[in-house]
């Protein structure tokens, strides 16, 4: 006997189906990951903890790096209090379980954004805090001036990043071939190159220049020309949590916003009190209800900016004081490919 249930049976068992399938979305925020944040009154964040000028503890014990202030934008934009972020140190290999899990409620990890990743580990890209690509760096006493002189090179990599695979990829490509020297601790692979146990050290192109940057005798090396792929690394949350994700996404959209319209830290407070502008009015909280659509405070955004400051105002403290220039990392309209949608 063939069963039929009706249009109006069949919505209402679906709806019965998502509501116990889904609790976190029929009571509370709409978002099981802003619920469990607010409740613990902290946001736990997920970092390398080793690499100047993303995250990286300074002599206080404090972690500094534009990784760690995307945290603080999640933190402030959520709490109302950029300093509520327990940082999470995390290796490659066990940053995505960590998350998958619900050990961290997301990542500010200089990860890169792959389809692969997306599709098939349930998680979500919400943003791209650095454009960046793999290079190479090596010692000048080497005698190369670029990657495709390396023929037959032992290359220290991080096991489980892309940069493998992009090597992999580039020699492939060339013709050529390398013995991969694989290591996952960031302080052991660095003291492993500078011990000369590899011919260069391949990673995103602004950690090479960071950690050159850091050392003593920082002209004896020399980072190769080559960007050998495209490298996104932005923030990541789990899948399945769409206000979660939309928060995440808007916070990094409002340090850009921030940026474009010329509202930071310092000038915010004027800004609230005489900006007519339409869209500082919506980015500040004056005017709309940008906040309430993602089911935060009014003064959501201001709180970001004023604790932690505009895109251009982290990169400037984290990145620019390592002698990194901007780059394609400037905003749109200064030639860059930061660019954030309209708030409104």
């Amino acid at each position: 006997m063939m069963i039929r249930m009706s249009l109006t049976g069949g919505l209402l068992a679906s709806a019965m189906l998502a509501a116990v399938a889904s609790p976190a979305f029929a009571q509370g925020s709409g978002s099981a990951t802003l619920d469990a944040v607010k409740a613990r009154g902290q946001l736990i964040c997920g970092v390398a903890g080793a690499v100047p000028g993303f995250s990286l503890p300074d002599s206080q014990g404090v972690m500094r790096g534009l990784d760690a202030d995307s945290c603080r934008n999640v933190a402030a934009a959520v709490l109302g209090d950029a300093n509520k972020v327990k940082f999470a140190n995390l290796t490659t290999t066990n940053r995505f379980t960590a998350l998958q899990s619900g050990e961290v409620d997301m990542l500010s990890r200089s990860t890169t954004w792959t389809l692969g990743r997306e599709a098939s580990l349930g998680l979500m890209f919400a943003g791209v805090n650095y454009y960046d690509g793999t290079g190479f760096l090596v010692k000048k006493a080497l005698g190369v001036k670029t990657a495709k002189e390396m023929d037959g090179a032992t290359i220290c990599v991080q096991p489980g990043t892309s940069t493998e695979l992009a090597i992999s990829d580039f020699y492939r490509v060339n013709k050529m071939k390398f013995t991969p020297i694989l290591i996952q601790d960031l302080a052991e692979i660095q003291n492993a190159f500078l011990a000369g146990r590899c011919d260069a050290y391949s990673t995103d192109s602004s950690a090479l220049a960071t950690f050159r940057a850091t050392q003593t005798n920082k002209d004896d090396f020399l980072l190769l020309p080559d960007i050998i792929s495209k490298e996104p690394l932005g923030y990541v949350v789990r899948s399945g949590d769409d206000k979660w994700f939309d928060i995440v996404r808007w916070t990094y959209f409002a340090t850009v916003t921030a940026e474009e319209l010329g509202v930071d830290s310092k000038n915010v407070d004027e800004m609230v009190k005489s900006s007519t502008n339409p869209d500082i009015k919506r980015l500040l909280g004056t005017e709309g209800d940008m906040g309430k659509q993602l089911g935060l405070d009014p003064k959501w955004a201001y709180n970001v900016i004023k604790q932690v400051g505009n895109l251009g105002e982290t990169w400037d403290r984290n990145i620019t004081v390592l002698g990194v220039q901007r780059g394609i990392n400037a905003i749109w309209t200064k030639g860059g490919l930061q660019y954030a949608p309209p708030i409104r």
